[in-house]
């Protein structure tokens, strides 16, 4: 994954852009874009007007812009602000975004375009990571609507899922072979699975109450599948 200056970015698609002003527009129509107007342009002092083509770039002259402080990673992402989200599409759009803002592209510009280039590739970056996993999707599309799960928060969790969560940390500890945490693995995944359905349910009911106990649920579950991979590396 892109992010800020690590590396050169590979050849996508088999078009490479060669400049700012040659950089075509993206293809998808975001209609999330805030407002139909823009501050003034803080290299040519030109009004914002309409926002055109990409909107990270002053019509008059092109200049790349700050980014938006009041938009959100769906809005960035061009994606409705809802738990189901089209994964293809997304990386796509990631892919559209970097390609007009990554620092590779902005060597040869003013400072102040370098360092937004920085700010608006760090803010794909942590759009593209947060909306693309079930989890982090989940407790972000939570956070627009103002709940907020604390970490080590155990939310109402009753006795027998604790006493379960209990007993595969436990004899996933004893697991030795490679097949024993396979199967645990195997298991950790499927609870997942379902877990993701009934919250994906919960979102289009607007029962949020109901999506922060299963995303509760989903952490315990993410802390188990981080010990199967350290169980998992080579010692």
């Amino acid at each position: 994954m892109w992010g800020g200056r690590a590396g050169a970015l590979p050849r996508v698609w088999g078009w490479w852009p060669t400049g700012v002003l040659a950089r075509r527009p993206l293809s998808c129509n975001a209609p999330s874009l805030a407002g139909s107007s823009a501050p003034q342009c803080w290299n040519c002092g030109g009004p914002g007007g309409p926002i055109r083509e990409d909107g990270f770039f002053c019509p008059q002259c092109r200049a790349l812009q700050p980014p938006d402080p009041t938009r959100d990673h769906f809005s960035l992402m061009d994606c409705k602000r809802s738990f189901n989200v089209d994964t293809a599409k997304l990386q796509h759009r990631f892919q559209q975004l970097q390609r007009l803002v990554h620092p590779d592209f902005f060597g040869q510009r003013s400072q102040t375009e370098k360092d937004f280039s920085e700010k608006h590739s760090t803010l794909v970056n942590d759009a593209y990571k947060t909306l693309l996993a079930p989890l982090s999707r989940g407790l972000y599309l939570l956070k627009l609507h103002g709940i907020e799960i604390p970490e080590g928060t155990d939310y109402k969790m009753d006795n027998q899922f604790l006493m379960e969560i209990m007993d595969i940390n436990e004899k996933l500890a004893e697991a030795e072979s490679e097949a024993a945490i396979n199967e645990f693995e195997s298991i950790v995944r499927a609870k997942q699975k379902e877990l993701t359905d009934n919250l994906s349910r919960a979102f289009e009911q607007d029962d949020f109450e109901k999506a922060k106990e299963i995303l509760t649920k989903m952490r315990y579950f993410s802390n188990i599948e981080e010990k199967i991979k350290l169980k998992m590396v080579p010692l």
